[in-house]
């Protein structure tokens, strides 16, 4: 699989090893470009380095996710020299803090202020990713994107690490219901908390793993939990045997708006290791894994105690959590697999 473009530069201060852009960066390379990388020292006065340091003549500039501060110099750089600008933000600055963090009112002068310069940055942009199909509508919607330009990559697994255990392991006793990450609204971890409350099926033990904002608060709501415990942040590297390790992985129960608009990192990974997932059902999955068994059970957001119900199902049903997790696999080879990624990117950079 390959493309006419052959040179992509990755502008910004980025993190390379984040997993999107991982995953990005091996799709690049399966399709046949070579990568250059360009840090600068300044984000805002990155285009008179990247002139002044004689940077190889690339065929596409690519700006990584949550590098909207990079836009700017990255645009001016391409409409110099006749270049393709690729973006990919992943989120949306605006929605994040009017709408997850609540920093500003809505109809507020800094929410407009807020929401004319992303429109303003993503619009520059020739070819724009989003990881779902909501929020390329929320682009398209929102921040005033022609519909043609944005594009759906989703954010997927490292299959290298994220991979089903070589053997059916033996179920925990109690099940082990495990939830991973930062502790933020979108999340709901909350939501956890009290659905372990409600919980009356089969003994389990709900585990919460990672630290963030909502962390403090989610150990007061437990006190008096014996089926609650939490643990610290792991390397990334071990994440995938603490999740082979558990019977049942939890997603993200959040009623913000942006929890309607993503499939989490998590999600995806869960279904790579084989695991059956609970998580809060949102338009943003494909219609077919709503409409069929894919390893994937949804709750109402904000539902406590349809979680707690869903999770008691699963503890009662032991032997098809195996099962369950076949299907998980299934489900993650068929569309979310790396060769399908590069097939969604290969697509935006045709067109």
């Amino acid at each position: 699989m390959t493309t006419d473009l052959k040179r992509v530069l990755w502008w910004g201060r980025f993190d390379p090893d984040y997993s999107r852009n991982r995953i990005l960066r091996q799709a690049y390379a399966a399709l046949g470009w070579d990568i250059v990388d360009f840090h600068p020292l300044l984000s805002r006065t990155a285009d008179i380095e990247a002139r002044l340091r004689g940077l190889p003549a690339p065929d596409l500039v690519h700006v990584p996710c949550f590098r909207q501060r990079d836009i700017a110099a990255a645009r001016r750089y391409t409409r110099r020299r006749g270049l393709q600008l690729l973006i990919d933000p992943l989120i949306s600055a605006y929605d994040k803090q009017v709408f997850e963090r609540m920093k500003f009112p809505e109809h507020s002068v800094q929410a407009d202020r807020l929401l004319k310069e992303e429109r303003e940055l993503f619009q520059s942009a020739d070819i724009v990713l989003a990881d779902t199909t909501e929020h390329a509508r929320f682009f398209v919607d929102t921040l005033c994107i022609a519909h043609d330009r944005v594009h759906v990559v989703y954010v997927g697994a490292e299959e290298s690490l994220f991979t089903p255990a070589p053997g059916p392991p033996p179920p925990n006793n109690p099940l082990e219901v495990l939830f991973y990450g930062s502790f933020i609204p979108l999340q709901g971890p909350q939501v956890i908390i009290e659905a372990a409350r409600l919980y009356q099926g089969p003994p389990v033990s709900w585990v919460l793993l990672g630290s963030g904002p909502l962390l403090a608060d989610c150990k007061m709501k437990a006190e008096g939990l014996p089926n609650v415990t939490f643990e610290g942040w792991l390397p990334y590297t071990d994440l995938p045997d603490r999740i082979r390790r558990a019977d049942i992985l939890l997603g993200v129960f959040g009623s913000t708006p942006k929890a309607q608009r993503v499939i989490p990192n998590k999600v995806f990974q869960a279904l790579a290791c084989g695991k059956p997932v609970v998580t809060c059902s949102a338009p943003a999955y494909p219609a077919q894994i709503s409409e069929t068994e894919a390893g994937i059970t949804f709750v109402a957001a904000n539902n406590p105690n349809e979680l707690a119900v869903a999770v008691g199902r699963l503890a009662n049903e032991t032997a098809r959590l195996q099962h369950l997790g076949h299907v998980a696999r299934a489900n993650f080879e068929q569309n979310f697999s790396f060769a399908h990624i590069t097939r969604q990117l290969a697509s935006a950079l045709r067109e």
